[in-house]
């Protein structure tokens, strides 16, 4: 009798071991599919477009224009530099910013102005720890030149620090990709010119979303070697929604 209870329990322990392993064995492919959407630094994964801002010393003095390296060169410290916006397919077409201004061409990112990208872009801050650098979008029209520090709210300004450790990414498309466009503004003194106080409706458009005579990114580095932004053809709900 015991002899059949001992060769019952082995014959019990294997089948359950064997429905156990069977079950594991059948989620790993599923977890792993799970997690192909990320990687260990925080950028999707998946093919990009993958454009380094790197912070130099010394300014560029090589001619620079229609340079498509995927890469831009900036003044380490001082000066902001102004990365003028060219709507079309990605490419770098002036990739010296050290003499003030860069250019670069991405696509709209939201053609119909719903809010939601038809890419995304993710940045971090590689090289040694500690430097900086603060960027926002901005834009020249008949009543002025706009930044998002010229606005409360809406589109902010991103700081990009490199701190000790693993750098990690982060999306900023809601702030990289959009301005803060003044559809309205009142002559407040008839002076003919426009401050941020005179202006009555304040909405947070894509890039190229409006007729402006320019769009720009404004770079102010503080010592930062390297900028590294990541443009995935994958969406991103900004909730910018103009009524």
């Amino acid at each position: 009798m015991t002899k059949n209870i001992t060769l019952k329990g082995i014959l019990l322990a294997g089948l359950i071991l064997a429905i156990v392993t069977g079950v594991s064995l059948a989620l790993v492919p599923l977890l792993a599919k799970a997690g192909q959407d990320v990687t260990g630094n925080g950028a999707p994964s998946g093919a990009h477009y993958n454009l380094n801002i790197i912070g130099v010393p010394k300014d560029k003095t090589a001619d620079m224009d229609g340079n498509n390296g995927h890469r831009i060169f900036v003044k380490l410290w001082g000066a902001d530099s102004k990365i003028l916006l060219t709507e079309g397919d990605f490419a770098v077409l002036d990739a010296n910013g050290t003499d003030g201004t860069a250019k670069f061409q991405l696509p709209n990112p939201d053609e119909d102005g719903d809010g939601t990208t038809s890419y995304s872009v993710f940045v971090r801050a590689l090289g040694k720890p500690e430097g900086s650098a603060q960027m926002q979008t901005c834009y020249t029209d008949a009543t002025g030149t706009w930044c998002a520090v010229s606005w409360d709210g809406g589109v902010e300004q991103i700081d990009i620090t490199r701190s000790k450790g693993k750098s990690t990414f982060t999306n900023v498309s809601k702030d990289l990709l959009y301005v803060d466009y003044c559809a309205a503004f009142t002559d407040l003194n008839g002076d003919g010119e426009f401050t941020a106080d005179e202006c009555t409706d304040v909405d947070q458009i894509p890039l190229f979303g409006a007729d402006a005579e320019e769009y720009f990114w404004d770079y102010d580095n503080k010592g930062l070697k390297l900028a590294q932004l990541r443009f995935y053809e994958i969406p991103t709900d900004t909730g910018w929604v103009n009524e």
